[in-house]
């Protein structure tokens, strides 16, 4: 198997700090398949000493991955390449479609819709290059008119060079692009709500909300969306099914 590390050289025209760059070198042969699922990464000791940087740079480039959901951490035993999604996610659904299962009127109040570059985060989440523009919005997303959710969606913006253009659900304006994500990786955490955030859903500072990170995939495996949700915990809730093995 070819080092995942070959080829990397610091791009002296790209103003992002080291560690980024190493850390999107190192997403990039996740997602090319360099790296097999559960399968070590070099400690930071080796990566500093491959590729003639810094231990500090090493261990913020893996955290990053971390972050990101492409690595988990074994204490005891190291960094390890997170299991990879095989299949469809058959009931990845819009915010849009959960609020009408639920008996619910949808509704969003815009906050922002724009073209702008990519900042770190949203390069590395979504595989892009420095410099790439990408379609940002922001919105309050509504239950019955009641603020349910505040929310930041980023698509490539070759994907969605018109981000006004969408008024509704953003995977049906997608799905009419032929842009629909099939699949997606999700992460939910508990943080409690500073002030902008908490006026913004109408909830007490310091209320426990629902933080969800989610990367949405084409089937062809590019990612093509990248969403960051704050729901309000004490209106919305997660139901998992879980079976055992045969």
């Amino acid at each position: 198997m070819t080092s995942p590390s070959t080829g990397f050289q610091v791009n002296q025209d790209d103003n992002s700090p080291l560690y980024m760059q190493l850390a999107r070198k190192l997403a990039q042969d996740v997602r090319e398949g360099r790296y097999q699922a559960d399968q070590a990464l070099p400690s930071e000791r080796t990566l500093s000493e491959q590729l003639d940087v810094s231990r500090v740079t090493a261990r913020k480039a893996i955290d990053q991955l971390v972050d990101q959901g492409l690595v988990v951490r074994r204490r005891g035993s190291g960094n390890y390449i997170a299991p990879r999604i095989e299949q469809p996610l058959s009931n990845l659904s819009s915010f849009s479609e959960q609020l009408q299962q639920r008996g619910y009127q949808p509704g969003s109040h815009w906050l922002r819709r724009e073209v702008v570059l990519a900042d770190a985060d949203e390069q590395l989440s979504l595989g892009l290059s420095p410099n790439t523009r990408v379609a940002r919005l922001e919105r309050l997303r509504l239950a019955d008119g009641m603020p349910m959710a505040y929310e930041v969606s980023v698509i490539p913006a070759t994907v969605l060079p018109r981000p006004e253009g969408v008024h509704g659900s953003l995977y049906a304006h997608l799905a009419k692009t032929g842009h629909m994500p099939v699949r997606a990786l999700q992460h939910i955490r508990a943080m409690n709500a500073p002030a902008d955030l908490a006026a913004r859903l109408e909830v007490p500072e310091g209320q426990a909300v629902l933080f969800i990170t989610r990367v949405g995939y084409l089937e062809s495996g590019e990612p093509v969306e990248l969403t960051h949700s704050y729901c309000r915990s004490d209106q919305y809730d997660f139901v998992a099914e879980l079976k055992r093995p045969a």
